[in-house]
Order: C-alpha cells, then structure tokens, then sequence
C-alpha cells in the first residue's frame, strides 16, 4: 500500500465514522459512466475499460451493505448503446452477461433485470432472466441491472402495458381514460413494488441523466463525480453519501 491509499483509507474511515446511518439513501441509482475513457487515460483497450467497470460493481454493493442500502439500480447498457457496431456491441454484452452471472453466484443480492428484453439477444435475455430466477430468495439487496434501458422507453412500455391489461379486460378507452393517474403508471414500470431512487450518481463529470429513470427520479437528489467508472472509491460513494444527507428534501413542499 502507497501514502496516497494510505491517507485515502484514512480519509475514508473518518467519513464513515460521521455517517448518520438513519440518512443514508434506501435506493441509489448508478450511471456507470467512463469506461472507455477511463481505459483510453491508462493505454487499455474499451474493452479492458468495461472488464474494469463491471469488476467494480460487487466493490459498490458491499459499501452499500455496510451503509444499510436496500435497492441499487446499475444503468449498464442504454437503448442507445444498442445502435453500436457489433465489433462493439458484442464483446460488451459478454462482459455485461459475464457481470450478471457474477452477481447471481454471488449469493448475497437479488438480481432483478429492468429493461426492454425483447431489443436484446437471446443469449443476454437467457442470463438476465437465470440470474433473476436463481436470486429470486435472496435476502440482501435488490440490484436493478438495467441492461437495454431507456427512461422514455419504460414510459412508453408502461403504457403499452396499462392498455393491453385493460384491453384483456374489456375495458373502454372513456373508462380507461378516468382511472389513469400517477400510480397507475407507475404500477406498469419496470420498478413497480420498488421505492423510487433517492440518490442518483453519475461518474466520470457528465452532469445530465440521458434518460435514466425519468420517472423514478422526480423528487431524487443527483451526484456527480468526476472520477471515471472504474476509478470510483470507497471514499468517492461516502462523500456522495455524504453529501446527500446534508441536503434537505422538500418533495415540491
């Protein structure tokens, strides 16, 4: 160990000791931002870059088992990624599939996709839904993985998905049209059941959502980190928490 990990693990420590455990957030929401650059800045390939994002995934859930965490949703492929070229496209979602067997053996999380599974491969939507099933049980914390994600796209999903369940039932659109409100749509999201995120964190000091959970994070606080992806520390995700905790929250009151 060098000085610098040495005063970081330090530092560290000295954050976590004046944690207020009682306000730390209960769902945190991660955009996994900076692989590429993050290997681009070390000499690597994108491909080491997202080896080394996934790889730090498990580190981040453990912090937020010691911080009494209960829900973490990890953004790792939008819709837009979607659209890559398959020299590109293909070696990541082994990564992605590679990270999601990874944390259904882990034995500790509950892994639950959120997504569009019908724009991904067969391959990738057989992961996702064995990691889903073989966690199903588990007691700790509820990891979203959401792989082939939009934020306007779950909103058009729930729609399509409130119609049909109506339609199923015979309902008429003037009918339809008198029950929909807030909870109704959110019944029909990819999170339904779930509180909505109270932090939001996006490394590598893009300061935008680009359409994660636009639903969800209407009353969320947002974080944004400068540090690349697989650079991110113990001491950066408690300085979020951190942060967070200082911040008062009105909800529009």
């Amino acid at each position: 160990m060098n000085l610098r990990d040495l005063v970081y693990g330090l530092y560290a420590r000295r954050v976590e000791s004046r944690l207020d455990h009682a306000q730390v957030p209960k769902h945190i929401g991660v955009i996994l931002d900076g692989n590429r650059r993050w290997a681009k800045a070390s000499g690597g390939t994108p491909e080491q870059g997202h080896k080394a994002g996934a790889d730090k995934i498990q580190e981040l859930l453990g912090w937020c088992a010691e911080t009494d965490v209960e829900v973490v949703t990890l953004w790792m492929l939008s819709t837009d990624n979607l659209s890559r070229p398959e020299d590109q496209l293909g070696p990541l979602l082994s990564i992605i599939e590679d990270a999601v067997r990874s944390l259904a053996a882990d034995g500790r999380w509950r892994v639950h996709h959120v997504g569009t599974l019908d724009l991904l491969p067969a391959r990738t939507q057989t992961v996702l839904k064995e990691a889903e099933q073989a966690t199903f049980d588990n007691p700790g914390i509820l990891v979203n993985v959401a792989v082939g994600y939009g934020g306007r796209q779950e909103i058009a999903d729930a729609v399509r998905s409130l119609l049909l369940d109506h339609a199923e039932r015979g309902t008429s659109i003037e009918e339809i049209a008198e029950t929909v409100d807030i909870d109704v749509i959110s019944e029909h999201l990819y999170t339904r059941g779930q509180p909505d995120p109270d932090l939001v964190i996006r490394t590598s000091g893009e300061q935008r959502l680009s359409g994660f959970m636009l639903w969800q994070s209407a009353h969320s606080e947002y974080y944004f980190c400068e540090v690349h992806w697989p650079a991110f520390r113990k001491v950066d995700f408690l300085r979020a928490l951190r942060d967070y905790a200082a911040r008062h929250r009105r909800f529009g009151g």
